[in-house]
């Protein structure tokens, strides 16, 4: 009897520890998991996530830390608009503007017109040369040039003519090549370059291949066809244009726009008055 009441007081004793042992367990774990919320807890991937602490304000000494910021997306440059040249800038009608077009459909208004700055043009010369002053100017201009960069002599051959000059000189193509051959060679009063004192016939001073096709194969020719526009001179009958001109090749003949006209020209590559500005070719008069 004393020894089975030994054996239950036994078993007590192992239940309460084991009671004790359990509750014991159960403090540290819950001591565990209050301290885990105030330290830190776990997250569900394993890492420990610490909660936010109240950052020390910065002492006076210190440079506060500089916000991050986004760089703006970059911009695309807006093209900045290059003007067209303006083709309206000057008259093409008026015969005292400098970019009058004068062709067999397009007779001077007056027939008769004579410009009122005529001055003499101190160049080499056949027949003594006469040309408006921004015309005459730009020749002793270019004149000189030639000879500064290539060593060439230039001279004038004919300059401005009068509406009754130019009649007589187309009386005498008439005379010696017929009415026809005329009209491709000499232009009736009232129509010529000449009679608005802005055109002149260049040769080499030499006299080579003066008023003849073959000056364009000289040295001097060749340098004025390349160079005639850095001084607002255009070759006004070219080789390739007879069927918008109404003239032979005049490799000679160079008439005066300025040199912004002629430079445009020159840029865009277009050879001719008529195509420059819209106007219909002149191959024979109206």
């Amino acid at each position: 009897m004393s020894e089975s009441r030994s054996r239950r007081a036994s078993r007590r004793v192992r239940r309460n520890r084991t009671i004790a042992v359990a509750a014991t367990v159960l403090v540290l774990v819950a001591g565990a998991t209050a301290a885990g919320v105030i330290s830190g807890a776990q997250g569900d991937d394993g890492a420990t996530t610490t909660p936010p602490s109240k950052s020390p304000k910065p002492s006076a000494s210190a440079s506060p830390t500089p916000t991050p910021t986004r760089p703006a997306p970059a911009q695309t440059p807006t093209p900045t608009a290059v003007p067209g040249f303006d083709k309206a800038a000057r008259s093409i009608d008026d015969p005292a503007s400098i970019w009058v077009v004068s062709d067999k459909l397009r007779p001077l208004n007056p027939v008769d017109y004579e410009p009122v700055d005529l001055v003499d043009v101190p160049v080499a010369h056949t027949w003594d040369p006469v040309l408006r002053q921004e015309a005459s100017d730009a020749v002793v201009a270019m004149f000189q040039t030639a000879s500064d960069e290539a060593g060439l002599a230039l001279a004038s051959n004919s300059a401005y003519r009068s509406y009754s000059t130019q009649q007589s000189v187309y009386d005498n193509d008439v005379a010696s090549l017929g009415q026809e051959g005329a009209d491709l060679s000499t232009a009736r009063p009232g129509f010529s370059e000449h009679q608005t004192g802005l055109a002149i016939d260049i040769g080499a001073a030499s006299g080579d291949c003066s008023l003849n096709q073959c000056f364009a194969d000289t040295a001097e020719g060749q340098w004025l066809a390349a160079n005639a526009y850095r001084f607002g001179y255009l070759l006004r009958y070219p080789a390739d244009k007879v069927p918008v001109t109404g003239f032979e090749f005049e490799p000679w003949h160079y008439r005066y726009i300025g040199v912004d006209l002629a430079t445009e020209m020159h840029r865009v590559g277009i050879t001719t008055l008529e195509e420059f500005f819209g106007l219909p070719a002149a191959p024979n008069y109206g």
